[in-house]
């Protein structure tokens, strides 16, 4: 049984002003979200104004990097040849109440189950980008 490992070649991405702030924290080894000042409500991707009540006030907040897996599927034929299969994108459901799409690291694709508890691990995958992945909680 293998482990799914995090991937080593070319990974597409896109940045932008608003969500420099995550890109900066994944490098810093810190995986970040937004939380409304006015209705206190999560707020992930980024965005520049709330989902909830449309208040421009979001901060940023250190997410402690725990959650549970909501669904996942293993990729066996990938789309694009820099992909190393097999791999897991994942979406994860944060303790702080978002969710975000991911990969699955260190664990063998049978033992995944919705559920699982994960925490976050960041693999750098080039000189300016480092992705959060999660794997098993310890």
């Amino acid at each position: 049984m293998s482990l799914l490992r995090p991937q080593s070649g070319s990974v597409p991405h896109a940045s932008s002003p608003v969500s420099a702030p995550f890109w900066e924290g994944c490098r810093s080894q810190e995986l970040r979200y937004q939380h409304c000042t006015e209705c206190s409500a999560v707020n992930f991707p980024p965005t520049e104004h709330c989902r909830q009540c449309l208040s421009p006030s979001l901060e940023w907040t250190r997410s402690n990097g725990t959650g549970e897996i909501y669904s996942w599927t293993v990729v066996h034929r990938p789309v694009t040849a820099d992909f190393d299969p097999p791999y897991a994108p994942a979406i994860v459901t944060l303790d702080e109440g978002y969710q975000m799409l991911t990969n699955i690291v260190g664990i063998a694709a049978e033992a995944l189950v919705i559920g699982m508890r994960v925490r976050v691990e960041f693999h750098s995958v080039g000189p300016d980008l480092t992705l959060p992945y999660f794997t098993g909680s310890a």
